[in-house]
């Protein structure tokens, strides 16, 4: 049901226009003023502020302009008095929806009330399609847990603040990244990531940076780095925690002056969102000296701690539904049934790898199930049997022609990537050295396979 805050100094009208919107079907919230009507704001939100424009200490056009600093996706009208649309014009410039003039017709109120709210629906709706088709798939927050985080990133994406997203690995710490992103002003500019655990030391700074021409051996042309690329929009620096303390105090000034350092060149100024994500705990490191103390209160200004798994099992099935429509299209495979004992055996489990691990588990079972069903039998195989990583058919044997050829060659790929990271003692270096690929391109077929932490 949605919500309307109506903030007005005239106690008979507040009580009017109270119960002219509830029997409407709103939940309204009536203030007796301005200071009073953001504090409610800031505490509970709203779908759509009513505010008049006549008010002592902090008029209308006061509360507009702090409504559309703290969130410009709800939709503010005003109340006005006969004679002034001059003033109320004005307020639809400074970025008023709609102005309505006293004395009003209860019906007219509430059909300019219903259709700023389907204004705003309409616009989170847009918002969300745009991080649906960034992500490749639905966003799936059944849980209260993951309702309450969507909560805050609704009240903090539209404001150009720095976020700090804490969690366990494979949370989803990226997937609200992009949610962010697609929610804020900077929605229309780019989104650049940057894993800090993929990339060696010597080359961070470099990569974030930049670096001219003959900076350092290799350098055979200059480059711009991650938070040049990022100007105007935001970037995501995924794993914050692994950077070396020298390029933590580059990010520092970046953060504090908007001053870039490019490797063996000048200092350009760039206007970047950042958004930080560690699986770390930020606070030991503070106190063991490993992350800078500076840095981490810049950081931490909205810090956001993505709940595991395992604390939101309303989840899980709405997420295996998306899983499975994901690849069962990559596959090329027809609908897909899936026993509902099934999806309450994948329910109880703890997921140490979380969301990450959960969706590799439905990408194998759909590989390896011999028609369109993903059954008990198929799951007993995978859970009961030998470690997940057995799961997929050995490099040496064809699964056969009843599976689709692109699982088969990512069960070929996965195993063969299994076997030598076990050879190389799970060091990803070696691992990258004797397949011949990158480190970074290793590591995420790492993470795409549930080759990490297993």
């Amino acid at each position: 049901m949605s919500r309307v805050l109506v903030i007005d100094d005239d106690a008979s009208l507040r009580f009017t226009l109270e119960a002219v919107l509830s029997d409407a079907g709103l939940v309204v919230e009536t203030c007796q003023d301005g200071p009073s009507g953001l504090t409610a704001f800031e505490a509970r939100g709203a779908d759509v502020v009513l505010t008049d424009l006549a008010m002592p200490d902090m008029d209308g056009m006061k509360v507009l302009e702090r409504m559309r600093a703290a969130d410009p996706s709800v939709p503010v009208l005003m109340l006005t008095a006969h004679g002034s649309e001059r003033v109320a014009v004005a307020a639809i410039k400074a970025g008023a929806f709609d102005y309505i003039a006293k004395p009003f017709d209860p019906d007219e109120l509430a059909l300019a009330v219903r259709r700023a709210i389907d204004w705003r629906d309409l616009r989170l709706q847009n918002a969300r399609l745009r991080t649906e088709a960034a992500l490749g798939r639905m966003i799936v927050a059944e849980s209260s847990a993951l309702k309450r985080v969507m909560d805050v990133i609704a009240r903090v994406a539209p404001k150009d603040v720095t976020v700090l997203l804490t969690g366990e690995s494979g949370s989803g710490k990226d997937v609200l990244a992009t949610v962010l992103h697609a929610h804020s002003r900077r929605a229309e500019k780019p989104l650049i990531r940057f894993n800090a655990a993929a990339i060696p030391n010597e080359l961070a700074e470099a990569e974030l940076f930049g670096h001219t021409k003959g900076a350092f051996t290799g350098a055979q042309a200059a480059r711009q780095g991650y938070f040049q690329q990022a100007n105007k929009g935001t970037l995501f620096i995924d794993e914050i925690g692994e950077l070396p303390l020298a390029i933590q105090a580059k990010v520092l000034r970046a953060l504090q002056s908007g001053e870039v350092q490019q490797v063996g060149g000048r200092a350009e100024i760039v206007d970047a969102r950042l958004i930080a994500a560690t699986n770390r705990d930020l606070v030991a490191d503070v106190r063991s000296g490993r992350f800078r103390e500076d840095l981490f209160y810049r950081l931490n200004v909205v810090p956001i701690r993505v709940p595991p798994l395992r604390e939101r099992p309303e989840d899980v099935e709405p997420l295996v539904r998306t899983f499975v429509r994901q690849y069962s299209e990559r596959y090329g495979m027809g609908s897909v049934e899936v026993e509902p004992s099934v999806v309450e055996a994948l329910r109880t489990r703890p997921w140490p790898g979380n969301v990450r691990e959960l969706e590799n588990t439905v990408a194998r079972l759909l590989a390896l199930a011999p028609d369109e069903r993903i059954t008990m039998a198929l799951w007993h195989s995978l859970s009961e049997g030998a470690p997940a990583s057995a799961a997929v058919p050995h490099v040496a044997g064809d699964p056969g022609n009843s599976y689709p050829l692109r699982a088969r060659v990512e069960g070929f790929e996965r195993a063969i990537i299994a076997e030598a990271f076990d050879g190389a003692g799970r060091n990803q270096s070696e691992t990258a050295r004797r397949l011949g690929v990158s480190r970074p391109a290793l590591i995420e077929k790492l993470h795409k396979y549930g080759l990490v932490g297993r």
